[in-house]
């Protein structure tokens, strides 16, 4: 039996008007579609970003998909639907909007897509309970962004989240969101090239460095997007500042390296010597096929990196492709 090839991490922006998209503010998020299979993705009355139809119109995702071979993907809300920064009853009742919404876009193609949820992480008594009622729904994990209004994912409270999903089994992928240093790259996507590798670096040494690995189950299904950033090239680095200064490892038993099998890593690093490096920190068994499709900063012909790498063997590549996500996600 061939292995389906699954994509963990491709985003969706679904139909959200802009009387919606207001229940966050004058500044809330919505989708214009101009009709012609493209659209802008609104922040209030101001465009946000270009986009193509298969962000929201799931018969050309697919369409798309079996041009590139990949069987399933794993669908998230693009990051800009997050809603962190308002009220929590509110919270709730847009993550339930949005993942709502997720489940009718997933609804005609139950075997080709299949969603993630998002949850008012700035209450973790809510998001606990939307976490829950959206898996039941259909969602077969939840998305998260690496910080949540300068809160790192050690904190306490997102910690305590952290232990719900481990003890209902929900598998989480943690995106970046609101970079550090946001200010300081204001120009040329440095926020998306620098930015976001130095986020998702810093969200992981964060969980590392505070001993949070230590309390969090073993059974934690935790993922990170981008191949897990700046964390793979600058381990070295990590295990160098643990050994030489005791404030480093004050609350870690052991180096950051000795931590590399308690999560995974997306294998979106567009090019092979950085993948080489990826799986050589992780192992071939913590590493997932993710494109970042449909947007641009993503891998143009999603699959084309694993599958032409020079160095993975055929199980290896396997596993990759498709199999550790079957067994990540329990497809």
């Amino acid at each position: 039996m061939v292995t389906p090839v699954v994509d963990i991490h491709a985003h969706f922006f679904p139909r959200i008007t802009r009387g919606q998209g207001a229940m966050l503010g004058s500044a809330g998020p919505w989708l214009r579609d101009d009709g012609d299979g493209t659209g802008q993705l609104m922040v209030g009355g101001d465009e946000y970003r270009p986009v193509e139809a298969s962000l929201w119109d799931p018969a050309v995702r697919v369409a798309q998909m079996d041009v590139h071979g990949i069987d399933i993907q794993i669908v998230s809300a693009t990051p800009l639907l997050f809603g962190y920064g308002t009220d929590p009853v509110v919270a709730r009742s847009w993550a339930r909007l949005v993942n709502d919404l997720a489940l009718e876009m997933c609804d005609d193609y139950p075997d080709r897509l299949r969603p993630l949820c998002q949850v008012p992480l700035q209450d973790v008594d809510r998001a606990c309970a939307e976490a829950s009622r959206s898996v039941a729904a259909g969602h077969v994990g939840v998305h998260v962004g690496t910080q949540v209004s300068g809160r790192n994912l050690d904190d306490p409270e997102l910690e305590r989240f952290l232990h719900h999903c481990a003890e209902e089994g929900i598998p989480v992928l943690v995106h970046p969101w609101e970079p550090v240093g946001a200010d300081r790259m204001s120009h040329h996507m440095l926020q998306w090239i620098v930015g976001m590798p130095a986020e998702t670096h810093l969200a992981i040494l964060s969980l590392i460095l505070s001993g949070a690995f230590e309390r969090l189950p073993r059974e934690l299904r935790l993922c990170f997007a981008h191949g897990g950033g700046s964390f793979s090239a600058q381990l070295g680095r990590a295990d160098n500042a643990w050994h030489r200064r005791d404030l480093v490892r004050a609350d870690c038993p052991d180096p950051p390296s000795h931590y590399t099998d308690r999560f995974s890593v997306d294998s979106a690093v567009f090019d092979d010597d950085a993948l080489r490096l990826l799986v050589s920190v992780m192992g071939s068994e913590r590493v997932m096929l993710g494109s970042d499709t449909p947007f641009p900063l993503g891998e143009e012909h999603p699959g084309k990196l694993v599958r032409g790498s020079a160095f993975l063997d055929d199980r290896q590549r396997g596993t990759v492709l498709g199999g550790n996500a079957i067994q990540f996600f329990d497809l």
